[in-house]
């Protein structure tokens, strides 16, 4: 099983919540499965380029119109979404680790799933439907917040939005590991929340090692 893991977050570790629960999945996954092959992409090391209108047009045009073929600028464009389009199709789970910046997810994830979910790189139009090119078969997304969240709060627009992104190509099982009231000034249970969104990443972690374990 490979692990494709995209991380959107400027902070040191050891000052982040959201990477600091992604260490703890992937230590209890390692632990259950040492052989589980991982891809880690630091969008703050390495940020995606601006989505161009070149990229666009190479992108989508070929789906839309019959025998268009990019040009080398738009090629070119495209080199990004590309090579990062085949690390994802190539893999059988993604986690997506960040934090909520202004109600929202930062503009480096943005950009990446932007870059990445496009027709002709992991999937292919059709009338009514889509047909996968890749091989993701779940998603984990690890999120950590200053505020507190209820259900389906109408100031959540990270979420639903990298739901309904990858639901769009396919990805139907899509886990959540959130640790919100982070703000230390205004939350006195930020612990037990964080310890919370820690036993919840453990949990998938032993759901992917027990799938792994099924059809490996």
């Amino acid at each position: 099983m490979k692990i494709l893991h995209v991380c959107a977050n400027p902070k040191p570790t050891d000052e982040s919540i959201s990477k600091q629960l992604a260490a703890a999945f992937f230590m209890k996954l390692v632990s259950l499965n040492p052989n589980i092959e991982m891809d880690n992409v630091d969008l703050d090391a390495d940020p995606p380029p601006r989505y161009s209108y070149e990229q666009f047009r190479g992108c989508w045009y070929p789906t839309e119109t019959k025998g268009y073929i990019p040009t080398s600028e738009e090629e070119e464009a495209s080199k990004y979404a590309r090579e990062m389009a085949a690390r994802f199709n190539n893999s059988d789970v993604l986690v997506l680790t960040m934090p909520m910046w202004n109600y929202s997810m930062p503009a480096a994830m943005k950009g990446w799933i932007d870059h990445v979910l496009s027709p002709g790189l992991v999937y292919e139009k059709r009338t009514d439907s889509v047909r996968k090119l890749h091989n993701i078969k779940r998603l984990i997304l690890i999120v950590a917040s200053g505020d507190v969240f209820k259900e389906g709060d109408p100031r959540d627009a990270l979420t639903p939005v990298v739901e309904n992104a990858f639901k769009t190509v396919g990805i139907e099982d899509i886990s959540l590991a959130w640790a919100d009231g982070q703000d230390r000034n205004r939350f006195t249970d930020s612990d037990q929340r964080k310890e919370m969104a820690k036993e919840a990443v453990e949990e998938h972690a032993e759901e992917v090692a027990e799938t792994e374990g099924a059809t490996g």
